[in-house]
């Protein structure tokens, strides 16, 4: 895509969005860290032109990922990276988690997943502000995330 940022750059450009104005994350709060984060999806990068190959992803649960249990709620945004032959070759993901004591009233949200993918009929806008309106957001606003983590991984 012409006029797009690199897609080598992308968790330089989350943490940008995230950090801006702040020394830290970790005074970052849940409705602050998704505006940044759907500010971030809102910025085009360089990615092919074929259907879902750039999506921001909204997800939240209770998970066990290599230390004790949290409530995770985590902003995704997965880019597909083709070969020299424009076939799939992986993706990249960078990510914005927030990390909760796994308390009753978080456990007791489940599991949620929701996807949005440029270049549909679908608006980012309408995606988040659907999202905004979750349970999740009334429970998590009087709660200090645990850990801020900010991380990008080949999937």
């Amino acid at each position: 895509m012409s006029g797009s940022l690199p897609i080598g750059r992308v968790e330089e450009w989350l943490r940008r969005e995230l950090g801006s104005g702040r020394q830290s994350f970790a005074q970052l709060a849940s409705d602050e860290a998704w505006f940044r984060f759907i500010r971030f999806g809102s910025q085009r990068f360089d990615t092919t032109d074929t259907p879902d190959t750039d999506g921001p992803l909204f997800q939240y649960g209770t998970h066990t990922f290599e230390r004790p249990p949290a409530f995770t709620l985590d902003f995704v945004r997965e880019f597909e990276v083709n070969d020299t032959l424009d076939e799939h070759d992986h993706y990249i993901q960078p990510h914005c988690e927030l990390l909760y004591e796994p308390v009753p009233r978080l456990k007791a949200l489940g599991h949620v997943e929701s996807w949005f993918f440029h270049d549909t009929d679908d608006e980012l806008d309408r995606w988040a502000d659907d999202l905004a309106r979750q349970e999740v957001w009334t429970t998590v606003r009087h709660l200090d995330p645990a850990e801020i983590r900010v991380y990008q991984e080949q999937v």
